[in-house]
C-alpha cells in the first residue's frame, strides 16, 4: 500500500518534468517514523528497496542509505503537522527562484490553492539537507516554499495532496513565464 503511493506519486512527477531521473525525493511520517526515499533514487521507477524507514529523531542502521534531504524532512515534521513531504525540482518555479524573492500566482486555478510562496535561500549558501529550520519554518505558513535556484518542498496530509501543490506550483510558474516571454508582464492586483 505504501509502495503503491509512492510510486503512483513518483511517476506523476517524473512524467511531468518535475523532477529528472534521479532528483527529488518523497517521505511520509508514521509516529515516531519517516519513510523517505533513498539517495539517488529515480522517483519514475521506485521499487520497494528504494523506501528507508528510519527515525524521525534518530539515525539508525537505514538512515545513511536515506535522502541527503533527510534532515529537511525531520525538520519540516517536527514544525508542523504534515504527514507527507514533496520535495521537487520544477523548471519554471526554479527560474523564477533565480529572479522574484516569491513567487505570486497569475492564474486562478494558482491564486486560488497557493498562497504567496516565499523563496528561501537568497544569499545563502544552498546545499542538499540545508536550510532545514528555515523551511520548516516557512512552512508553517503556507503549504510550498521555493529554496533559490534549487526546488519547492510541499507539504500534506498524503502525498498526492503534496504532488497537487507543486504541480500547481509548476503550472502557475509556467503561465508567468509565458506572460514575461510576452512582454506583457504580470497584471498588478
Amino acid at each position: 500500500m505504501i509502495l503503491t503511493q509512492f510510486q503512483t506519486v513518483g511517476q506523476e512527477l517524473f512524467t511531468k518534468g518535475l523532477v529528472s531521473s534521479h532528483s527529488g525525493n518523497l517521505s511520509i511520517r508514521m509516529g515516531e517514523r519517516v519513510t523517505i526515499t533513498r539517495r539517488n533514487c529515480g522517483l519514475g521507477c521506485l521499487e520497494e528497496h528504494d523506501l528507508i524507514e528510519t527515525g524521525l529523531s534518530k539515525n539508525d542502521r537505514n538512515t545513511p542509505l536515506a535522502s541527503t534531504e533527510l534532515a529537511v524532512h525531520r525538520a519540516i515534521y517536527r514544525e508542523t503537522s504534515a504527514s507527507a513531504i514533496v520535495h521537487a525540482h520544477p523548471p519554471h518555479a526554479v527560474a523564477l527562484s533565480l529572479t522574484d524573492t516569491e513567487i505570486i500566482p497569475t492564474d486562478t486555478e494558482g491564486m486560488s490553492l497557493l498562497c504567496k510562496v516565499p523563496v528561501l535561500g537568497w544569499n545563502m549558501e544552498v546545499k542538499s539537507g540545508g536550510l532545514a529550520d528555515i523551511i520548516a519554518r516557512a512552512l508553517k505558513q503556507c503549504r510550498i516554499v521555493m529554496v533559490h535556484g534549487h526546488g519547492s518542498f510541499a507539504i500534506g496530509q498524503l502525498l498526492e495532496e503534496a504532488h497537487n501543490y507543486t504541480a500547481s506550483l509548476e503550472e502557475s510558474c509556467q503561465v508567468t513565464c509565458l506572460l514575461k516571454s510576452l512582454q506583457v508582464g504580470v497584471p498588478k492586483k
